[in-house]
C-alpha cells in the first residue's frame, strides 16, 4: 500500500521559513517534518511513498537524492583525488516517488496527477506538514469495515486562545481558562484512506479536495470518519514550529514511535 503526501503548497503562513524551502522541508529536531512523517508511516510497515511536489519541489528531490549525505558520517579525502568514504550508511526501507504536480495546482488536482502511481489501489493520503500519534492499523480497520470510498481522520483541536469568563451583569472578568477540546467541533486532520473510486470525484488542477470532492462523497454516503482523541499538530506557523521543536527536544514527541537507529 502506498502513502500519498501533499507537499506542494506555498506555506505562506510561515513565510519566514518557506521563502527558503518548501514547508515539508522545514526542520524539527534537525530533520524535515516530511522525514518525521515518513518515519511514522514506516513504523507501521508502510514504506512506499508518492510525494506531490509543487513549490520548490527540487529541494525535496535533492534531499532524497543525497539522503545518505544527510544521515551518515563521511570522510572527504582531498589527498587521495577527492575520494569520499561513507561511514555507517543509513538505509531506510523506503521507496519514494517524487512527482512534480504543478506550482499552483490545488490539493485535489495534485492527487489526480499521481493517479498512474496508485492506479487501481487503495492508498493512504496525508499532508506534508502534520504529525500525530494516530493508530494507523485502527484507521485502516475502520475504513475496511465501513465500505466507504474515503475515510478521513477527525480531531478536536480545542481553542488556541484562552477563554474569558465574563459577568454580563457588571461587565467584569471573573476568570480565565483554556477552551477544552470537547467544546469545539471536529476538523479534518488528514491521515486519510482512499479507494481508487475517489479519482471519479477529481476534475482538474483547480479541484480542491476539501471542498466539492469531499462534499460530493459525503452526499453520496461514501465518506467515513475515524475519530482520533490523541495527539495531532500541524506545522503551520512559527509558533507551531516552536511547539513541535520543544516536544522533540524534551523527548516528549508523541509521534516518535520508531526506535532509535
Amino acid at each position: 500500500m502506498k502513502t500519498v503526501i501533499l507537499a506542494g503548497g506555498f506555506g505562506t503562513r510561515i513565510s519566514e521559513e518557506s521563502y527558503l524551502r518548501p514547508k515539508p522541508m522545514i526542520e524539527v529536531g534537525g530533520a524535515p517534518i516530511l522525514w518525521h512523517i515518513l518515519k511514522y508511516y514506516s513504523h507501521f510497515g508502510i514504506n512506499d511513498f508518492v510525494i506531490c511536489c509543487g513549490y520548490m519541489g527540487y529541494a525535496i528531490k535533492e534531499y532524497f537524492a543525497d539522503y545518505y549525505l544527510h544521515h551518515s558520517d563521511i570522510t572527504f579525502d582531498f589527498t587521495n583525488g577527492g575520494s569520499m568514504t561513507v561511514h555507517n550508511n543509513v538505509a531506510e526501507p523506503w521507496r519514494v516517488t517524487v512527482v512534480d504536480t504543478g506550482l499552483s495546482t490545488q490539493t485535489g488536482g495534485r492527487i489526480r496527477r499521481i493517479r498512474k502511481f496508485v492506479e487501481g489501489e487503495r492508498f493512504l493520503l496525508t499532508y506534508g506538514d502534520g504529525v500525530s500519534d494516530i493508530d494507523l492499523p485502527k484507521l485502516l480497520d475502520t475504513h475496511e469495515k465501513s465500505g466507504k470510498a474515503v475515510t478521513l481522520s477527525a480531531i478536536q483541536p480545542g481553542g488556541r486562545f484562552g477563554v474569558l469568563d465574563i459577568n454580563d451583569r457588571d461587565g467584569t472578568i471573573t476568570g480565565f481558562h483554556e477552551k477544552a477540546k470537547e467544546s469545539g467541533g471536529w476538523i479534518n486532520a488528514g491521515f486519510m484512506v482512499m479507494e481508487a473510486e475517489v479519482f471519479g470525484y477529481l476534475d482538474g488542477d483547480s479541484t480542491i479536495l476539501e471542498r466539492e470532492p469531499l462534499q460530493r462523497l459525503s452526499s453520496d454516503g461514501k465518506l467515513g470518519v475515524y475519530k482520533h482523541y490523541g495527539f495531532w499538530h500541524c506545522l503551520d506557523t512559527a509558533r507551531d514550529k516552536g511547539a513541535l521543536e520543544a516536544l522533540w527536544t524534551n523527548g516528549d514527541a508523541p509521534w516518535k514511535v520508531w526506535d532509535e537507529e
